[in-house]
């Protein structure tokens, strides 16, 4: 049977309150097309001397466990690559180690951080760790099975810190981090979504200015997905035909942008093509409608829109609860390529607008 699966990643993270680098840092290594490495290290502190020693953690196991090195001797190589903080006299960094095969099963190691949570169908599936003592070190060990729309959440300890001397008394403790994703859970968030969720609610518990810094990584398996964005007619007229009948005979979800591509992609296809007249959004011109085409938009206006909620997307994600509730063209491209697509095939015309 075809493995029709994919393993999606979603980091955010929330520097704490002055800093401008984040003390953690994500990792992600694509080994081959089986295997994923990814990696979630915490800096000792906050700042610089953090953001380094989080960086060099992150990179050098990411690269070790990418090469199948032993667990004993990349925890021997951080501890005698680190550099030393003259404050404390220490080298330390915590981290979380997920090595993802075949999209089915999971290699975890954790040192520190709040133990990663299992989200099985929107409910939380305890991860079965045992403990191993390398290098004066406790290292919490697990091997499990995943299935379609399993969630694994990694977490520095910016997150059960939150709102600690604030407006809770010990913390936003990891209990309760299961319980408030569990119940805002749905199967088709993506893993940047969750992440999203908890950082977002994070924050507020720190009142906006974070005590800590504080990720999550949120690894997500979910079934692959295809969407197809032609916008703009083809540089030679003669060439439509050739284009559309590649763009439509593509499996997937199908989105066309341009007021002449429409035109063009509904002539091909026999169909009307049906204009909207309402603004969802003064900012954003109105989609339209061809039988057979999921989206139907404007072209330049819309896509500059959606770049910039892309550009925020692929950091802080400030943009998420505009985008993923409105429902104007640029708005609806953007659920559909950042939430719903694993996999885009962009078909750029080049004719002169």
């Amino acid at each position: 049977m075809i493995n029709n699966l994919v393993t999606e990643t979603g980091c955010v993270s929330l520097n704490h309150v002055g800093e401008e680098l984040c003390g953690d840092h994500f990792e992600v290594v694509t080994v081959d097309e089986n295997t994923k490495v990814v990696v979630l290290a915490d800096g000792l502190g906050s700042g610089v001397k953090a953001n380094i020693l989080a960086i060099l953690v992150s990179k050098i196991l990411s690269t070790m466990i990418s090469a199948s090195m032993p667990m004993n001797e990349c925890i021997a190589t951080i501890a005698k690559t680190l550099p030393i903080c003259q404050e404390r006299n220490i080298a330390y960094s915590t981290f979380t180690i997920a090595k993802i095969t075949n999209n089915k099963k999971a290699e975890i190691y954790n040192f520190d951080n709040p133990l990663p949570i299992l989200l099985r169908r929107g409910k939380n599936l305890e991860i079965p760790f045992t403990d191993q003592i390398i290098e004066n070190k406790k290292i919490q060990m697990a091997e499990i099975d995943l299935i379609n729309e399993d969630a694994l959440l990694f977490m520095s300890d910016g997150v059960i810190h939150a709102g600690i001397g604030q407006v809770l008394n010990f913390g936003w403790e990891r209990k309760e981090v299961i319980d408030y994703i569990s119940k805002l859970y749905d199967p088709s968030y993506c893993a940047k979504t969750l992440a999203t969720f908890i950082t977002e609610k994070c924050n507020g518990l720190y009142d906006g200015r974070p005590g800590d810094d504080t990720s999550v990584v949120a690894i997500k398996i979910r079934e692959r997905l295809q969407v197809n964005l032609l916008i703009g007619p083809a540089g030679n007229i003669e060439d439509d035909e050739k284009m559309l009948s590649l763009f439509f005979g593509k499996e997937g979800k199908h989105i066309v942008c341009g007021g002449t591509t429409s035109s063009i992609a509904a002539k091909y296809l026999g169909k009307e093509l049906e204009m909207a007249l309402d603004y969802e959004d003064l900012s954003v011109p109105p989609t339209a409608s061809i039988e057979g085409v999921d989206i139907v938009s404007e072209g330049v206006v819309t896509i500059n829109k959606v770049l910039e909620y892309v550009k925020d997307f692929d950091h802080e994600n400030k943009f998420y609860f505009d985008w993923s509730f409105k429902k104007d063209g640029a708005s609806k491209i953007a659920k559909m390529l950042l939430e719903e697509a694993t996999d885009i095939n962009f078909f750029l015309g080049c004719a002169v607008n």
